[in-house]
Formats: structure tokens, C-alpha cells, sequence
């Protein structure tokens, strides 16, 4: 018997996805619910379980193409083994190829085993994806184990007689903009076109936060079962500052300004197919630890791709944290309908003046980016000073001052 594997629904408001990747070949074998494929959103990647246990049959799209929610996929026969179709023979096709350029890769690191975003970047990198150990979920090559790679690579001493290929040529590659990147893109765009986008900027003195997670990080992780990190004092110190100052937790729908009685954070996330960004539902309920094991949760799922599209949606007010990357300072653009967007950035030994005098202190810039046409400038710099003043002294935070 033949069992068709269609295109699942994704969600409100979203028709068509791209095939990423597909995870089996057909002739090979497939339990109930195993992941046979990746299909790329505008939001997310989402992996399409097999509906029924049997054989993989007939492979009805390519990698790259877009589907329609209900489309057909591939085909799988029930019951024991089949010879795989005549579609199978494209795959076939690449062995010979790769097995005379290289030598023979080691289990899970041949290119069945290379998530997209991952071959994209060998291409850019010229790194031999068959060297590299994946890290990626059963053993799958990603763009971070590609570039990781590509870094060890640079670093080593050139070989003495290296040479180009060929002499003075110089090469372009043209790689297609993933489903997500162009929806990145769009959106960014429009926030710049449509808001009156201002960035104002502050600084923070560190130490007494730095104090803190130094002193109890063992004791939080022992009963939590999480890290402590930074991004729970700055959820909650934005979440207060935010209830002082409603308008920065606020839309533009139409002639009309939305005020929230509730504070969604949206937190931006790293995935292999670049930024996600997660929201943190009614963080004005939770505690550190809640929130630190909430952020803790997206990002291991954002890694594995298998954050849910409705855990993207919506969001009041978003906190993106440069700072892991090493940035000093930028101007974060909103995330529409939002009306303001959070910046973090690294921390450094800087020299500062306390009381007369000069110490060194550890510090991190702050930059609001905010929409100039519900929010004003005195509203803006009040929010930022109430966010300084809670995280320099985070005794502000257990009496709500």
C-alpha cells in the first residue's frame, strides 16, 4: 500500500514553504513520526515525520523548490523492503563524483549528513564538509561546524608553495536567499520605511550584577537546573521599567496606539539558518530563574529546529544581545509592530569617574532604537535610565522601585 506525504499545515497565515533538505533517500526505511524531511518558512525551519512506517519511495520535489501547504512530497510503501524508484538515481548520481575528488568520509559526515545552511557555507568557505564532525542532530554537519572549521583553517601557517588555482581569475558564487532571510530582510526594510526610528544610548556599570551571579551562579544552577546569565536581570529590569513607561511597550495600529497590560519579550536566538526570535509570553509573571529557563529552552531548540511558528508570534518589546558576538555598539532596528527593540552589547574594563574619582569598572553600552512617532525622546531616556538604575543596583528589583 502507498502512502502519499504531503506538505503539513504551517501555520496562520502561511501557504508555501521551501524544501530544505531532504533526510532520507528513497529505498530507505522509515518508522512512524521519523523526520524525512526539512521544509523552510518565512519563521522556522520544520522537519515532516513520516505518517505511516514502510519504505521511502518516490522523491516528488527537489531541495529548493516551493510547496504549497498540501502538496505532495513522496510517497512511502508500506511493509517490508522496496527497490527504490527511479528517482533515487539522482542521489546515486553524486557518489561517484565525491568518491573520486576525496577519500571516504567517516559515517555522518557525508553530504546526506549537511544541513543547507551548512553547504551553503562550505561553498563560501571552500571547507570539505566529510572533515568536519558534526554537531548538528544525528550527527549533521552545520553552518556553525562548517565555519568553526573554516576558522581552524585560516589560522594554520599557508602552505609554503601555495598558488591559485588559476592565475588572477577571481570568483563569484550566487546562492540563493534562504525562505527566512528574505523575510528578515522585508521586514527590516519596512520597519526602516514605515517608523520614525531614533537610538538613544547609555551606559551600565556591571559590578554589582557580575557581583551577584559570581556569588550565587552555583546555588541557582544546583536548584534550578540552569545558568544564571545576564539576560534575566535585563528581561526583568526591562519588564519593570517597561510597566513606568507604557508607551515603549506599545503599537501604531492604523490612527490608533495600543498600550499592553502585558509584557511578551521577544529574545533574539541563534539558529543554523541565522536569527530566531522567540517570544518570552507574560515575562512580567516570571521570575530570573523562569525566565533564564525559558531562554535556556529556545536556544537549545532553536539549534535542534524545533521552535513551533506560534512561539514567534507576537512579542511587545525585543532584547537582542550583540554583546556574545563581541559588538561594542550598533542601532538595533525594530521588530514590527513593535515600538522598540533593546540593544545589548559586550562588556569591557573601562575607566569611569565615582565619586571623584577614577576607577575601572566593567561596562556595557545600551542602545534603545524606538519609534519616533509614539514614543518621545524624554520617554525613551527615562526608560533607559530606569533600565541603568535596576541593573546597577538590582536590589531595586525585589522592591519594584
Amino acid at each position: 500500500m502507498t502512502t502519499d506525504v504531503k506538505v503539513p499545515t504551517l501555520g496562520e497565515s502561511i501557504t508555501e514553504a521551501t524544501l530544505g533538505q531532504w533526510l532520507k533517500k528513497p529505498g530507505e526505511t522509515v518508522k512512524v513520526d521519523e523526520p524525512i524531511a526539512s521544509l523552510e518558512t518565512d519563521k522556522v525551519a520544520i522537519e515532516v515525520p513520516a505518517p505511516v512506517a514502510g519504505v521511502i519511495g518516490a522523491l516528488v520535489v527537489n531541495e529548493g523548490d516551493t510547496v504549497e501547504v498540501g502538496a505532495l512530497l513522496a510517497t512511502i510503501e508500506e511493509g517490508g523492503a522496496a527497490a527504490a524508484p527511479a528517482k533515487a538515481e539522482a542521489p546515486k548520481a553524486e557518489a561517484p563524483a565525491a568518491a573520486a575528488q576525496q577519500a571516504p568520509a567517516a559515517p555522518g559526515k557525508t553530504s546526506d549528513a549537511l544541513a543547507p545552511s551548512a553547504k551553503r557555507a562550505a561553498g563560501e568557505t571552500g571547507v570539505d564538509p566529510s572533515t568536519v564532525t558534526g554537531t548538528g542532530r544525528d550527527g549533521r554537519v552545520t553552518r556553525v561546524d562548517i565555519e568553526g572549521a573554516a576558522s581552524s583553517k585560516s589560522s594554520a601557517p599557508a602552505p609554503a608553495a601555495a598558488a591559485p588555482s588559476n592565475s588572477g581569475g577571481r570568483k563569484e558564487e550566487r546562492v540563493k536567499m534562504t525562505r527566512l532571510r528574505q523575510t528578515v530582510a522585508k521586514r527590516l526594510k519596512e520597519a526602516q520605511n514605515t517608523a520614525a526610528m531614533l537610538t538613544t544610548f547609555n551606559d551600565v556599570d556591571m559590578t554589582a550584577v557580575i557581583e551577584a551571579r559570581a556569588k550565587y551562579k552555583d546555588l541557582f544552577e544546583k536548584k534550578h537546573g540552569v545558568r544564571l546569565g545576564f539576560m534575566g536581570f535585563f528581561v526583568k529590569a526591562a519588564v519593570q521599567a517597561l510597566r513606568d513607561i507604557p508607551a515603549v511597550n506599545g503599537s501604531i495600529e492604523g490612527d490608533e496606539i495600543v498600550y499592553h497590560d502585558y509584557v511578551d519579550v521577544s529574545v533574539a536566538v541563534s539558529a543554523p539558518n541565522g536569527l530566531v526570535v522567540p517570544v518570552i509570553r507574560d515575562a512580567q509573571d516570571l521570575s530570573v530563574a523562569g525566565i533564564e529557563k525559558t531562554i535556556g529552552d529556545f536556544g537549545k531548540r532553536a539549534k535542534d529546529g524545533t521552535l513551533k511558528m506560534e512561539e514567534m508570534k507576537g512579542g511587545t518589546f525585543t532584547i537582542s544581545n550583540g554583546g556574545v558576538f563581541g559588538s561594542l555598539m550598533s542601532t538595533p532596528i525594530i521588530n514590527p509592530p513593535q515600538s522598540a527593540v533593546l540593544g545589548l552589547h559586550r562588556i569591557e574594563d573601562r575607566p569611569v569617574v565615582v565619586n571623584g574619582q577614577v576607577v575601572v569598572r566593567p561596562m556595557m553600552y545600551l542602545a534603545l532604537s524606538y519609534d519616533h512617532r509614539l514614543i518621545d525622546g524624554r520617554e525613551a531616556v527615562t526608560f533607559l535610565v530606569a533600565l541603568k538604575n535596576a541593573i546597577e543596583d538590582p536590589t531595586r528589583l525585589l522592591i519594584d522601585l
